[in-house]
């Protein structure tokens, strides 16, 4: 599976462009973004993921509602490097729907999620995006999301 590429490439850590703060920031690297969409990554880890205990302990796996937080954030990242929603992490970015997710496979300690967020409007106060998460190259999870823009 090849990824899309989007035309600036930035590398930036998620912490610098989302209000975000651990235990709940999901983005380690946004990698790139322009007008069309973003690209980012995050490792799941046991040392990190607190909810890997107790979410299926003998299998553990990444509930999905972190998966689409996950890829939300991914997309919020990627409109505030461009400028689009304030300093950064001084964003607002606040899922209002979400639509159509499907979980295709498990997601595990380990697993980077590498998402592809496709903007398909970003017109403060309301952003709509398509959001498919991938691991190794496969398809893991995908929706279309609804998300309230401002400023903090």
């Amino acid at each position: 599976m090849e990824l899309p590429t989007f035309k600036n490439t930035y590398n930036l850590p998620g912490i610098k462009l989302l209000p975000h703060r651990d235990p709940f920031l999901f983005v380690d690297t946004l990698i790139s973004a322009d007008e069309n969409g973003a690209l980012g990554e995050y490792t799941f880890t046991t040392e990190k993921n607190e909810f890997f205990k107790g979410h299926f302990p003998d299998f553990p796996i990444v509930p999905g509602v972190v998966l689409v937080e996950t890829m939300c954030q991914a997309a919020g990242a990627g409109i505030v490097a461009r400028g689009e929603l304030g300093a950064e992490g001084k964003a607002s970015f606040i899922l209002a729907s979400v639509e159509k997710a499907r979980f295709r496979r498990p997601v595990r300690p380990g697993d980077k999620l590498v998402t592809v967020a496709k903007n398909v409007r970003v017109r403060k106060p309301l952003g709509v995006f398509e959001l498919q998460g991938y691991v190794n190259g496969e398809l893991a999870c995908d929706c279309t999301v609804k998300c309230m823009l401002g400023d903090k």
